[in-house]
């Protein structure tokens, strides 16, 4: 049985009848077999950002929230300031591989990418840039093999039962 997984927008000019990367995303993890829990959009306001964010990491049902957009260097583009601090631990080889994978298609331009990944109470976060090609190589290329059991030699997936143990508490 695949994972539940929450779809983030962030945006000021994509509406849902107007966001390809979401599409994208949502066709892309249901094809992988997992289940879509939820998909909401949001302007570029850090605190709606994380509002949603949050409600969506003490949902023990989610355990996947996957977020596009918002991670610009210019104007109101606040992703990775408003997720951040959620975060309980960063997966630091996310950002640093997506930005070696992005310079395949895009040069110079990957180091302007401020994509992140964590976990925050035992759920996976992700966070993407809005265009497509972004979202497309953040999943088909990371995600998409690291929310699968069967990947080797290891998976998110697999670590999964252990992300919610109080670090306070013996292990079981």
């Amino acid at each position: 049985m695949g994972l539940a997984i929450a779809l983030l927008t962030v945006s000021d000019r994509r509406s849902f009848n107007d966001d390809p990367s979401g599409d994208a995303l949502q066709q892309r993890l249901l094809e992988a077999g997992h289940q879509l829990a939820e998909r909401r959009h949001v302007p570029d306001d850090r605190y709606r950002i994380r509002a949603e964010v949050s409600r969506w990491i003490a949902d023990p049902a989610v355990q996947v929230v996957i977020s596009s957009g918002g991670t610009g260097l210019t104007g109101r583009d606040g992703t990775p300031e408003a997720v951040a601090p959620l975060l309980d631990k960063s997966i630091d080889g996310f950002g640093e591989l997506f930005r070696v994978l992005s310079f395949e298609t895009i040069g110079t331009s990957a180091l302007q990418s401020r994509c992140l990944a964590g976990v925050a109470n035992g759920t996976i976060v992700f966070v993407l840039p809005g265009s497509l090609d972004a979202v497309l190589t953040g999943w088909d290329r990371l995600i998409r093999a690291q929310l699968d059991a069967s990947c080797r030699p290891c998976n998110l997936v697999q670590l999964l039962p252990r992300l919610r143990e109080d670090p306070d508490q013996p292990p079981r």
